[in-house]
């Protein structure tokens, strides 16, 4: 992973590789190794995640088809109101 240190401005670069790590997910997996997790219990956690997936994915497809109203947008802090 490579972040830029531009102006010899640290704190945006941390902001920077902070942001990336959490995009990848090392934060999660930090967290998950943390513990020894039993095989069976890593097969519920990973059928459960796949599960949640295709829900996501089938209430998407939904949304697209016009069966499901689409999310409101979200409003961020600081952009400007219309």
């Amino acid at each position: 992973m490579l972040v830029v240190v531009r102006d010899n401005n640290i704190d945006q670069a941390l902001k920077a590789l902070k942001r990336k790590m959490q995009r990848e997910g090392v934060f999660r997996e930090m967290r998950d190794r943390k513990a020894y997790e039993k095989p069976s219990e890593r097969r519920n956690r990973e059928k459960a995640q796949a599960i949640r997936r295709a829900r996501k994915a089938a209430r998407k497809a939904a949304q697209r088809e016009g069966l499901l109203p689409m999310p409101k947008p979200k409003v961020r802090a600081g952009a400007p109101r219309r």
